[in-house]
């Protein structure tokens, strides 16, 4: 199954307001990272190399210059690597040239072994780990159902596959990996600088515990911040693709200066947390730095009366042991840039687990029923819906549409029109009662065959930016040439089409701003019927379309509802008369039902708007609330 592939995202909760503890997403994270084990020990194995090329590069520069102490003055301790030492009349100069090499040897080695260390970590980062995060939580949004998105907002989904996906990744780059090389390094250097001195190791590295103190603290610090500032950057996101969709809009109105202004806000709040983060940053290090140089300092002092002792070699000892030291402070110094990784890797993943934990609650059931052939009886049995715990959005609706009938909806803006055409495809599930296909509950039937069984058509039909002939094909990729023509013809598209530039194969631009709105929706009709579905869903149409348009709209829906048992939002006479059935809908119920004949018949809500011409859904509203207090 899909949830499978997580591969130990998926496994335990994640929390969406606190999160779990940081101990239990660590754990998290350790799982996911262990898909990677194979390229991140090959950066460890790398990084573990060029820590001991480095070491030896550091020996060989002391031994240089204990030998030179040994040519210049006669008296020198030196401790030969391995016990292999030069012989007795070897000139120095041969053996400082050896020397020499063996550094240059070891520097083009440690060049060549960072080289693929920076490409493996490169591959780890860029192509494993961040490629494989957003195909996960792609393929979640993918099968999430419609309240999911009612609850978040397009920014921060956006921002959670982007940044948040950047942030998680960065644990097992510089969390996992840099913790075992650092953890390897320190263990190397203080082995080193023990096998030289104990006393001067113990002495140089008594302020190390500060070091840890202060790391936690700022770690605690950046946790609460990093959150705020995943928000912030929420709201900026919103608030770009926002002005972006509804650039029309914003024009329209001359709104520009305002939502550059809005923008220029959202934009500070982000860099004023940004510089929190930064402040806090850039305090930790200068007291790292201070606490290290401090060791230096006793190094210097302790150290420089051990070798005038002689208690010290000069070269492979003070000079080797100041090295190591300096390396040993620079792994330290990095505690403040893991800790700040550590924090920001948890705030980004705890954000990219509330996706992937997201309950996916329209799914099929694993005994679901296929039906052989679909015929379009559809069946509304008191159904009852709300979006949350509030009133209802529907209440105890009942209806029923037989194979080929067409019925219309009209009713006031949030009557529930367009939730009952989203219940048909399951795009949401009923609280009480049930929508039958075929006299099977939906909830018993495979999800996709419900809505490839479904043609789709809404007031604003979506277009992607590609050829005319995809945009039709969407439902049906493998569609011929032919049955895209067919469509077309049906829908009154194929006409104009052919007086484009490419004909089929004209690119449309960002959500087809290139067509009107009529050869949009005609393009969207061809869509509905490619598949060739026995349901037909119409969520008015010809809402936002001019009479002649209007018309040539009708002679699409009039040819594409043949046959087709099919639901229509409408608010145009000419529409309603079209219908077998013609449902009213006030505040979620059924006020009436029955065709426009015998609506026409009856006192109510429906002959009252057709007499005064007010089928559109403001006037409908205000008709309802008078006859409500009629009523009344």
């Amino acid at each position: 199954m899909a949830e499978e592939k997580h591969q130990g995202l998926n496994t335990g909760g994640v929390e969406t307001d606190n999160g779990p503890g940081n101990l239990a997403l660590i754990k998290r994270l350790l799982r996911f990272s262990w898909q990677f084990r194979k390229r991140c020990l090959l950066v460890i194995v790398l990084q573990t190399l060029i820590l001991l090329l480095t070491i030896g590069s550091v020996n060989l520069a002391g031994l240089s210059i204990d030998y030179l102490k040994l040519v210049l003055t006669g008296n020198a301790d030196i401790a030969w690597p391995f016990g292999i030492q030069p012989p007795p009349d070897t000139r120095p100069f041969t053996v400082i040239l050896v020397i020499g090499l063996c550094v240059a040897s070891f520097a083009l080695l440690r060049a060549v072994l960072e080289y693929y260390n920076e490409l493996s970590r490169g591959m780890l980062i860029h192509v494993d780990i961040v490629l494989r995060l957003r195909s996960l939580v792609y393929e979640k949004l993918q099968r999430l159902s419609f309240r999911f998105f009612d609850r978040n907002a397009s920014g921060g989904l956006i921002n959670r596959v982007t940044t948040d996906v950047q942030s998680t990744r960065a644990f097992i780059d510089q969390v996992v990996v840099q913790v075992f090389v650092m953890s390897v390094s320190l263990l190397v250097y203080l082995c080193y600088m023990f096998s030289y001195h104990v006393p001067l190791t113990l002495a140089c590295l008594a302020t190390t515990p500060l070091i840890w103190f202060g790391t936690a603290w700022f770690a605690k610090r950046l946790r609460p911040t990093y959150l705020e500032n995943s928000a912030l950057m929420d709201k900026l996101v919103l608030s770009f693709s926002e002005s972006l969709q509804g650039i029309q809009m914003v024009k329209g109105f001359s709104l520009e200066k305002l939502r550059i202004d809005e923008f220029d806000q959202a934009s500070t709040d982000v860099r004023n947390k940004r510089q929190e983060i930064f402040w806090l940053t850039s305090n930790m290090a200068p007291f790292i730095g201070l606490v290290t140089q401090v060791n230096l300092i006793v190094l210097l002092g302790y150290g420089g009366y051990l070798v005038i002792h002689d208690q010290l070699p000069l070269g492979t000892g003070l000079v080797a042991f100041a090295a190591l030291l300096q390396q040993f402070s620079n792994q330290v110094a990095n505690l403040a840039g893991v800790a700040d990784s550590m924090q920001q890797s948890l705030t980004g993943a705890r954000r990219v687990f509330e996706v992937l934990d997201a309950p996916v609650d329209i799914r099929s059931r694993p005994d679901a029923v296929i039906l052989p052939r679909v015929r379009g009886h559809v069946r509304f049995e008191d159904v009852t819906f709300s979006f949350s715990s509030g009133t209802p959005v529907l209440r105890g609706v009942s209806l029923e549409a037989r194979p080929g009938e067409v019925i219309a909806i009209a009713g006031a803006t949030g009557a529930g029109k367009s939730l009952i055409m989203n219940l048909i495809p399951r795009f949401y599930d009923p609280h009480e009662g049930r929508v039958l296909l075929d006299g099977l509950d939906l909830r018993e039937l495979k999800v996709d065959q419900i809505r490839r069984s479904i043609g789709l058509v809404f007031q604003e039909n979506f277009l992607f930016s590609n050829s005319i002939a995809a945009n039709i094909a969407f439902g049906h990729p493998e569609a011929s040439q032919e049955q895209i023509e067919r469509a077309a013809r049906i829908a009154c598209a194929h006409d104009f089409i052919m007086e484009m530039p490419d004909g089929y194969n004209t690119i449309l631009s960002e959500a087809g701003g290139n067509l009107s709105g009529g050869q949009r929706q005609r393009i969207a009709i061809a869509r509905a019927i490619l598949l060739e579905p026995p349901l037909l869903l119409l969520d008015d149409p010809t809402a936002a379309i001019d009479p002649e348009t209007e018309h040539e709209i009708m002679s699409a829906i009039d040819a594409a509802i043949s046959g087709r048992t099919t639901f229509i939002v409408a608010h145009r006479l000419s529409t309603m008369r079209r219908a077998d059935s013609i449902i009213v809908l006030d505040h979620g119920s059924i006020i009436q039902r029955g065709s426009h004949e015998e609506l026409m018949q009856q006192e109510g809500l429906y002959k009252t708007a057709v007499e005064l011409q007010a089928l559109d859904p403001e006037s409908l509203a205000i008709l309802a609330a008078n006859e409500r207090r009629r009523n009344e």
